[in-house]
């Protein structure tokens, strides 16, 4: 007979395995190729320290003159906070009990729910790593009485639950809070959301979406690396040249179009000024189509790669080009993951009470849920080892 205590034994000891493999390695191309590490976190924060440059102990001299003076390497700290992340399943307990006199009726209700979760999670984690931990989903360019326009709906999904704050400080719109998106006209860029008394007049240019109470709240991804000014980790970019990555816009270019010439500059930049070496290039669906384009042209070969997690890649080089739905359009971004690191405080793990269980009722509902939580975030050692193409035609 299945019980909560059946149900609870089988999240712990059966899918928390499964589950956590799947989030790590299968949801995404890009966190698939990140190393996962417990290491330089300390407490609730990630304090790591970076070395950069050249120990400057070295130098030639005569048979019998002074040795050249020593200068050991140079480091600088990062320092970060751990980010909270969070996956939750419900299930009614109707559908417990309806499910209590048949194991393969109550495993079926159990694996919809974890594939649910992970399609989420896939959808939620892959957005984060392009975002700059803002949470910002869209920007608000117009309305009516109940919807309003955004200027891109790439990080948008129907069910998503968004708030509306104020671009200037992140403030809450009083009466933009917990809204659940019911429906997204993609072509128009129009968003309505399921309360009906919901108005949307107050809202105009200077608001964004954002994720329910994730405002500032998410993983460091590849939109706060990429930036040639303010700070990162505590380290503020104008003292730190090695802090700001290679930026190339090829819109003032004769041609938005990419080519291998254009890619292997970034590519040569990054080896001769950060010894750094590319292995990974990311892009949106069009930069990627614009690609192909460019080799069909020329009638090359297109060699596809297997990669971890199960994706598929066209080959520069030997190196995988890969496009992500959530990769931000014209742009492609070269990177050597080797250089990236997602510190936590541990894998996922449920959230567990007092008495040692994972599922809970929710309070004043005849449901229960499941918490999965993970405490991480991601550091890049060396942001000038890293390049962005921008300017490139969308095919």
């Amino acid at each position: 007979m299945v019980t909560l205590t059946t149900a609870d034994s089988a999240l712990k000891e059966v899918y928390l395995g499964v589950l956590s493999n799947q989030l790590n390695t299968s949801i995404n191309p890009l966190l698939a190729k990140i190393n996962q590490t417990t290491a330089d976190v300390w407490g609730k924060e990630i304090r790591k320290l970076a070395p950069y440059g050249l120990n400057g102990g070295i130098g030639a001299g005569t048979e019998d003159g002074n040795l050249p003076s020593s200068a050991g390497n140079n480091y600088a700290q990062f320092v970060l906070s751990l980010k909270n992340l969070y996956g939750r399943i419900e299930i009614s307990d109707k559908a417990i009990r309806a499910s209590e006199s048949s194991a393969g009726a109550f495993v079926n209700l159990l694996n919809a729910e974890m594939d649910g979760l992970i399609k989420a999670s896939a959808f939620n984690f892959g957005r984060m790593l392009y975002g700059d931990g803002s949470g910002k989903l869209a920007s608000i360019t117009e309305n009516t009485t109940t919807t309003v326009t955004v200027d891109s709906v790439k990080n948008l999904m129907e069910g998503m639950v968004v708030d509306i704050i104020e671009d200037e400080d992140g403030t809450q719109a009083s009466n933009g809070k917990s809204l659940r998106i019911k429906s997204i006209d993609r072509t128009n860029k129009i968003v309505s959301f399921e309360t009906a008394s919901f108005s949307a007049s107050a809202f105009k240019t200077g608001y964004s979406l954002c994720v329910q109470g994730s405002y500032n709240n998410e993983i460091t991804g590849l939109g706060a690396i990429f930036k040639s000014s303010g700070t990162l980790y505590g380290l503020d970019r104008s003292s730190y040249s090695w802090m700001v990555p290679y930026i190339k816009d090829i819109k003032s270019t004769s041609t938005t179009n990419i080519s291998e010439v254009v890619m292997q500059k970034a590519i040569d930049e990054l080896e001769e000024t950060a010894d750094s070496k590319v292995d990974f290039i990311v892009c949106s669906a069009g930069v990627k189509r614009n690609y192909q384009s460019y080799l069909s042209s020329y009638r090359s070969n297109v060699d596809v790669m297997n990669l971890e997690g199960g994706f598929k890649a066209i080959s520069y080089n030997g190196i995988p080009v890969v496009s992500d739905r959530f990769a931000p359009e014209n742009t492609m971004f070269l990177l050597n993951t080797s250089e990236f690191n997602l510190h936590q405080l541990c894998d996922w793990s449920w959230l567990e009470g007092e008495d040692g269980r994972v599922i809970k009722q929710t309070l004043g509902k005849p449901t229960y849920q499941a918490t999965l939580v993970k405490y991480a975030d991601i550091i890049c050692n060396k942001p000038s080892g890293q390049a962005k193409i921008t300017g490139i035609s969308e095919s």
